[in-house]
């Protein structure tokens, strides 16, 4: 009897509303409006947000490398890769779809070809120091997708002997018949007339070994080499990535392993492309070395993985298949001419062979991504012949004329000197 009075005590008079009525069928539905509306907000300020990001990234240098950095420490390297490559494909699949009617550009003028001089004789006239350096022009790789001046060489002189051969030459071409925005401009540079060097960066490559701890890292060119300086251009992938090989300024910072390209260097100014397990008994006479994934081409022919379209070896984890900025560097058969490659929305195979087209025989890739290959020569600067400067062998670099010579470099990089007087012939 007490429990049926109770309940019917607490029931509430037909004509008095209950102290809950109201929150369920009222209030909630104003929530949901206004979760619904920051919903909204966010999916509209997010394009937005990325869009901005990806702008800044690529026009202001240092961003794209310091928020890929601190996003590897966060999330890992697989995770940011992944990142990396979802973004390029948007990109790419935007460019492809707004810009796929668009053709191939040159970069540069191309001058007429001059007839070479005769070298004039007798006791009075000034001698050539230099031997002349001739590059076959070897036209577009699509004759029909093509821009003009694609695969002729250039002449880049070195201002301080305007009177001698120019050293090296450049060269431009488009190996993607999909993307006229795609291109490799190509630098071949004389090795009978210069030598290449290693320099180690202020941060990279990271050292777990305890002399290359010790040692001082400048991540400049040598102030010794700055007078005989004509070129420098980006060195490989972070340690992090790969864990490659690298040799540098006498001291080893990361040991070589196989199943890899090795770039090294030995006493007798002779520079060598090849796989790890090709030179690897000979690692005592290297002066450098550096290593990168595996060659993309070596005696003539291009690494099988290269047409795997899983693959995913020559971008970090990044698949070959990512349209991305790639650098990478060849050497002809006969070892005397060095191609340096910088390329713009590539694969790893666009690329291979782009360089293998142009000259190399051997050819290893170096460093990817926006921010990371470059290539420049190294001149006088204009108002003070004393110093020097940089200058990129073809727009659309983010750089500063002191970089490598005045602005130290976070990661590796290879420079070219010109000696001299030329090597004597093998």
């Amino acid at each position: 009897m007490e429990s049926e009075a109770a309940d019917k005590k607490a029931e509430p008079k037909p004509d008095e509303p209950s102290k809950f009525a109201g929150t369920p069928a009222e209030k909630q539905p104003k929530k949901k409006r206004k979760w619904l509306r920051r919903l909204l907000v966010v999916a509209a300020l997010v394009p937005v947000f990325v869009l901005a990001l990806w702008i800044a990234i690529h026009r202001v240098g240092w961003l794209g490398p310091w928020l890929a950095d601190t996003g590897r420490a966060i999330l890992g390297n697989d995770a940011i890769a992944k990142l990396e490559d979802w973004a390029y494909a948007v990109q790419d699949k935007f460019n492809t779809t707004t810009r796929g009617d668009e053709k191939p550009k040159a970069r540069w003028t191309v001058p007429p070809r001059e007839t070479p001089k005769p070298v004039a004789s007798g006791p009075d006239a000034p001698k050539q120091i230099y031997p002349t350096f001739e590059v076959k022009d070897v036209g577009p790789m699509l004759a029909s997708f093509s821009a003009p001046g694609d695969g002729q060489w250039v002449p880049v002189a070195d201002p301080r002997k305007p009177g001698e051969p120019a050293p090296m030459m450049k060269t431009l071409v488009h190996p993607d018949g999909k993307r006229g925005w795609a291109n490799v401009a190509v630098l071949a540079i004389d090795l009978r007339q210069t030598r290449l060097h290693l320099v180690a960066g202020t941060m990279e490559p990271m050292t777990k070994l305890k002399e290359a701890k010790e040692h001082k890292r400048t991540g400049l060119i040598a102030p010794e080499d700055l007078a005989s300086s004509i070129a420098v251009f980006n060195g490989g992938f972070k340690t992090t990535h790969g864990n490659y090989g690298v040799k540098a300024e006498g001291v080893v910072f990361v040991e070589p392993h196989g199943r890899a390209c090795t770039i090294a260097m030995y006493p007798d100014d002779r520079l060598v492309i090849r796989s790890w397990e090709a030179v690897d008994s000979t690692v005592d006479q290297m002066v450098w070395f550096r290593q990168a994934p595996m060659c993309m081409y070596e005696n003539g022919e291009m690494h099988p993985g290269l047409t795997v379209e899983e693959n995913t070896h020559w971008g970090a984890t990044l698949d070959k298949d990512t349209v991305i900025r790639r650098s990478a560097v060849g050497l002809s058969e006969d070892g005397q001419v060095l191609y340096v490659g910088i390329s713009d929305a590539t694969t790893a195979t666009a690329i291979a062979k782009a360089m293998h087209f142009v000259g190399s025989y051997n050819v290893a890739q170096l460093d990817v991504n926006w921010s990371y290959p470059k290539a420049f020569t190294v001149e006088p600067k204009p108002d003070a012949a004393s110093e020097v400067i940089v200058k990129p062998i073809v727009d659309g670099f983010e750089f500063s004329p002191d970089d490598y010579v005045r602005k130290e470099a976070m990661r590796d990089f290879f420079y070219v000197t010109r000696l001299d007087k030329p090597k004597a012939a093998p």
